[in-house]
């Protein structure tokens, strides 16, 4: 009697970042960066490498509970923070993986470009509020062909 191998299926890998992983790790590099850490201050305050904390910031690795309350607590947002403001395609309404949907929403969101960031912190470390307030009419009125804005 010939002895057969049993057939083994191949194991399935999850592929690509999910959607939700790619759109926390958004959030952790906006809060990060908002607040001025580095990867690597970050990944001191976690006790991690700062390449982990990449890895995190992409979505190629999955944020767990645990490591989801030390981030809040470190970068000084409620837990919620992270899922705020979440696409449809995060949520759950959308059909498929949602990849390439998330990843489109986050590239137009302004709010989640480094440049954003930096300018923001930047503004608010102005103290005197007039001078702040007169920086934001310059902005608003540059932004739209030298009109004045309006809020």
């Amino acid at each position: 009697m010939e002895y057969q191998a049993e057939k083994v299926k191949p194991r399935k890998t999850r592929g690509g970042p999910n959607a939700v992983d790619v759109f926390v790790g958004a959030r952790i590099r906006q809060r990060r960066t908002l607040l001025g850490m580095s990867q690597e201050k970050l990944g001191e305050a976690l006790d991690l490498t700062f390449q982990q904390v990449q890895k995190y910031e992409r979505g190629a690795n999955r944020v767990g509970a645990g490591r989801l309350f030390e981030l809040s607590r470190v970068l000084d947002v409620p837990i919620a923070y992270f899922f705020e403001g979440a696409p449809e395609v995060v949520r759950g309404g959308a059909g498929g993986t949602g990849m390439s949907e998330a990843a489109g929403t986050y590239e137009a969101d302004t709010m989640s470009k480094r440049e954003t960031l930096v300018l923001a912190r930047a503004y608010y470390a102005i103290s005197d509020p007039a001078v702040r307030r007169r920086l934001l009419d310059l902005i608003k009125s540059l932004g739209h062909g030298g009109e004045a804005a309006e809020e």
